[in-house]
């Protein structure tokens, strides 16, 4: 077994989406390589109405996927097909756009404001790029949880997982989407397909995620973690983790534990060409893309 050593440690950063949505972006609109089949992440946790109560109104997609999994409050959807629908806490929604699909989103706080949850885009292929569109509507209670002996708790969004699997599936980029929980102080491996790429983003609480050795600074007490830990090597609330090569990720909980997203998914290694949400592999795919959205081809018949 080997552990993946952390390739980059990265803040998600603030910025604005839709007809004026908050959020923070862990990655999107970069080197498409770099977490390959995935484009872009965005955490849209917040707790002002006013930050995201404008939503993000009719706009298009084409040629990707895209998961949005809601913590709190609701995000109501529609789209040009007819379709239409809720999102509650804990739910999970997976958009394939496929050939075409106008789409909106409005989010909606709960009782104390709060808006909370995260939406990821994988690719497709090209030979996928022109599928016909659909969606997969998961409610929180469909989701598996599994709990380990140490308190450690990990929910399968997508994949297989402890012999547990999640209930969303024929997915171009095959991944692995866990939710997980590790209590404090407890050291947990997690293992994931060496031919994968792979990310974290802690969101609740901190933990150490890089294994090797690091100059002692200030230290958490041994009662909490066990062993000795650097402050200062802990990886905390809006933090992405780029992993290397290696079939183990292992991460040390901190003293009020780390809640995270692992994810992972088989690289397409196939040329992107990007235009907002419409993602091709040519430019002259994306110029045709544009040429129907003006001309009122876009969305496709259904067969």
């Amino acid at each position: 077994m080997s552990i993946r050593p952390v390739l980059s440690t990265t803040h998600a950063q603030e910025t604005m989406e839709g007809a004026g949505v908050r959020l923070h972006r862990a990655f999107g609109f970069h080197d498409p390589k770099m977490c390959d089949p995935f484009l872009l992440f965005d955490d849209f946790r917040g707790d002002r109405p006013d930050d995201y109560i404008r939503g993000f109104p009719w706009h298009p997609h084409r040629g990707i996927e895209t998961i949005t999994y809601v913590l709190n409050g609701t995000v109501e959807h529609g789209d040009s097909l007819g379709n239409h629908g809720s999102l509650g806490a804990g739910d999970i929604q997976w958009m394939t756009a496929g050939s075409g699909i106008m789409h909106q989103e409005m989010p909606k706080g709960n009782e104390r404001g709060q808006m909370h949850g995260f939406q990821l885009w994988a690719n497709l292929p090209a030979s996928m790029k022109m599928t016909a569109p659909r969606y997969q509507d998961v409610e929180a209670k469909e989701i598996p949880q599994v709990i380990d002996d140490d308190g450690t708790s990990v929910k399968i969004v997508v994949g297989e997982f402890w012999g547990k699997k999640g209930p969303v599936d024929g997915i171009a980029a095959d991944p692995l989407y866990l939710d997980i929980f590790v209590p404090a102080g407890v050291r947990k491996r997690f293992k994931i397909d060496t031919y994968r790429n792979a990310f974290a983003y802690v969101f609740e609480g901190a933990g150490k995620f890089d294994n090797s050795s690091k100059p002692r600074g200030i230290l958490l007490e041994k009662e909490v973690l066990g062993e000795e830990v650097n402050i200062r090597d802990m990886s905390g609330n809006r933090t992405l983790i780029n992993f290397g090569t290696g079939d183990e990720v292992e991460v040390i909980a901190g003293p009020k534990g780390v809640r995270f997203l692992l994810v992972s998914g088989a690289p397409l290694q196939e040329p992107v060409a990007w235009h907002g949400p419409i993602v091709m592999n040519t430019k002259e795919e994306i110029h045709q893309a544009i040429r129907e959205l003006r001309n009122g081809t876009f969305i496709k018949p259904a067969h």
